[in-house]
């Protein structure tokens, strides 16, 4: 009888406690897709109804509508990154990335795709890295599998005729960077 006692007395000391830890789950769900903090125009170097028109709009995407997006970007060159806001390596590589697609944008349509993230930590990584191309967002990971990665980043270059001429995983450098594109351009 004592010991029941003793836990009635604690259970009322415990309900604010259990309350506002159900309340700050509720806040970090995964599914909370908060709305872009600025929309800024992405700078694409094709015309397709499925590339996002702008930096921050992480439409979600899957391997099927990965390939229908290629299909409508053929005939302009393009460099595909897998990223992800909480992935080391992609931080890394994320400004030589933002450089070479103020450099080359007009002629090569860049596209990331950011893979199992939080949105809202996806476009603060875009807009932090100053990125001016657009991402799709891939909550499983599955365009990454479909292209037989194991893990990101990973960059992919397509030319012209949608086929791929390179790839290229881990953290890519700006000299390996611009040498696939220059390749794709000759």
């Amino acid at each position: 009888m004592a010991g029941f006692y003793h836990d009635a007395v604690k259970a009322p000391r415990l309900l604010p406690i259990c309350a506002a830890l159900l309340l700050c789950a509720g806040c970090t769900s995964a599914s909370v897709d908060p709305a872009p903090a600025s929309a800024a125009p992405a700078r694409n170097a094709a015309s397709a109804t499925l590339l996002p028109a702008t930096t921050s709009a992480l439409p979600s995407f899957d391997a099927a509508r990965y390939e229908e997006l290629l299909g409508q970007l053929k005939g302009t060159p393009a460099v595909v990154n897998i990223w992800a806001s909480w992935c080391g390596p992609c931080r890394a590589e994320a400004p030589v990335l933002a450089r070479a697609a103020r450099d080359y944008g007009d002629r090569v349509q860049f596209l990331g795709i950011d893979i199992q993230d939080e949105l809202g930590s996806a476009r603060q990584f875009i807009a932090q890295y100053g990125w001016t191309y657009p991402s799709v967002f891939d909550a499983t990971g599955s365009i990454r599998d479909h292209l037989g990665f194991p893990g990101q980043p990973d960059t992919i270059f397509y030319g012209r005729d949608g086929a791929i001429a390179a790839t290229h995983g881990g953290e890519i450098d700006a000299e390996t960077l611009r040498r696939n594109i220059d390749e794709l351009l000759a």
